[in-house]
């Protein structure tokens, strides 16, 4: 199965997530994402298994701050927040989809379906062949009527804007029974002590 990513980063997140990735990989971790909120810089990572230790967010973040700081994606100073997905995970790959079948999961397109954009509903997987997500929709969600079976609809995979799944109880029963996966209820996250000062960049024109 490919490993290509639902990567909707821009700005700021996209220079860090195309600095990031690569060192991940060499470090045997992948991205999930990269965002900004506020000045804190999010980069969220996992190893191909899923799981990520509190160890393992110190060495991405002490391996990643010295490469921001040469390639100073960021203007101005921020904190450097690496973290695993926890439970309530974002999907990115198509494994995510297979992995998680079973599960709710909420699912943001880009381009309207019949005159709707987000989605939520049971995983059923991934189809490799159509490229789809797999989603079991309850059928007054779907143009059928209540109590009626659920109505199983494919999303292309290329089209989702984002999507995660649904914190529920057989979602935490699941995360409970498995802490060695790493999907603890609570995200593992560890935070660079001081935020890196960045030099103010000059305005056009200036000296």
């Amino acid at each position: 199965m490919t490993d290509k990513r639902i990567s909707r980063e821009t700005g700021p997140a996209l220079r860090v997530a195309r600095i990031a990735a690569p060192l991940l990989e060499d470090m045997g971790f992948r991205l999930v994402r990269a965002r900004m909120a506020g000045k804190d810089l999010q980069v969220m990572a996992e190893r191909p298994d899923g799981t990520l230790t509190i160890d393992d967010c110190v060495a991405i973040s002490r391996a990643l701050s010295p490469l921001l700081d040469v390639e100073d994606p960021v203007a101005g100073a921020y904190n450097l927040e690496v973290s695993s997905p926890g439970v309530a995970r974002p999907l990115v790959r198509p494994e995510d989809f297979e992995t998680w079948a079973g599960h709710v999961a909420k699912i943001e397109m880009m381009t309207p379906i019949g005159g709707r954009r987000r989605f939520r509903g049971v995983l059923e997987g991934y189809d490799e062949a159509s490229n789809e997500v797999r989603l079991y929709l309850p059928a007054e969600k779907a143009d059928g009527e209540k109590g009626q079976p659920d109505v199983l609809v494919g999303l292309d995979f290329d089209d989702i804007a984002q999507a995660r799944l649904v914190m529920t109880d057989d979602l935490l029963a699941q995360a409970a029974a498995a802490p060695g996966r790493g999907r603890s209820p609570t995200a593992r996250r560890w935070t660079r002590p001081e935020a890196a000062e960045r030099p103010t960049r000059p305005e056009a024109g200036e000296d």
